[in-house]
């Protein structure tokens, strides 16, 4: 498929003859332990993914497919209810459209959110790793083919992609929060199945500290459209190979459910104190 700025500009299109004159600063694209926050969003403007032109479908278990416009926390906001993933069946280009949609719409900066199997010894299930820096070594990049100039350069420096300055925001808000955070690596995997032992060896030697199946394509999308990203990783199970049991999907709903509370709380005042602009 040939992309072009039109074929992003029509999604966007669509959205902005439905939102009128609202403009959403911050795009939000939450995964588990984050499902309660969406709620709070006031007033929504709800739009499903499957009614949105040249858009993609969630299909992932637990995933609702819906965009929400609207005000929580004090901060106009574009929140993405359900994500894609390489491991649907979607091509890696494709994986642009959701943040490049939310770049012609007028966001100023991205927050990302994800479960992540620790792959670091010293994390915990229930621990947040704010991410550093990412590891991807599989799938192409979501920027392969021809260039789009009005959304960034064809070469683009990814080195404060996640933003030091929204990393110390993180930092800072940590405190009183109930729980353990970290800053750390996220070690990108395609999914659909868990990581193998060995993998996550491999992985641990590289300098990974979470695994994941998420994120890193729409975090170098945004960094291709000069969008600041905060990245959050809640690890909601130990990697493969660190306790001798079997990973499941279950297990991972399980832990987000039980540390959600103080999660919520926690992104809640990294919202009230995000600046207006980075």
């Amino acid at each position: 498929m040939q992309f072009t700025y039109e074929y992003y500009k029509t999604s966007a299109d669509y959205i902005k003859g439905i939102i009128g004159d609202f403009q959403p600063e911050i795009g939000l694209i939450l995964g588990s332990g984050l499902g309660g926050y969406v709620d709070r969003i006031e007033d929504p403007i709800v739009i499903p993914y499957k009614d949105i032109p040249n858009f993609l479908i969630s299909t992932a278990p637990g995933h609702e497919g819906k965009l929400l416009f609207g005000t929580v926390d004090g901060r106009k906001v574009m929140c993405m209810a359900g994500r894609f993933h390489s491991y649907e069946g979607y091509e890696f280009e494709q994986l642009t459209i959701p943040v490049r949609v939310m770049k012609i719409i007028g966001i100023k900066m991205l927050i990302v959110t994800n479960a992540a199997g620790a792959i670091n010894k010293s994390y915990n299930v229930g621990d947040v790793m704010i991410i550093k820096d990412h590891i991807k070594l599989t799938g192409a990049s979501p920027m392969r083919g021809p260039n789009i100039d009005e959304f960034g350069p064809r070469f683009f420096d990814i080195t404060n992609m996640y933003n030091k300055d929204l990393r110390k925001l993180a930092v800072a808000c940590a405190e009183g929060s109930g729980l353990t955070i970290h800053e750390g690596n996220y070690f990108f995997f395609t999914g659909p199945q868990f990581e193998t032992p060995a993998e996550i060896i491999a992985a641990r030697t590289l300098g990974g500290d979470a695994a994941g199946m998420s994120t890193v394509t729409e975090a170098l999308t945004a960094a291709h459209c000069g969008i600041p990203v905060l990245g959050l990783s809640l690890m909601t199970n130990m990697a493969a190979g660190v306790l001798d049991q079997p990973l499941s999907g279950e297990e991972v709903n399980e832990a987000a459910a039980k540390v959600a509370p103080l999660l919520e709380k926690y992104f809640t005042k990294i919202m009230q104190n995000l600046p207006k602009e980075i």
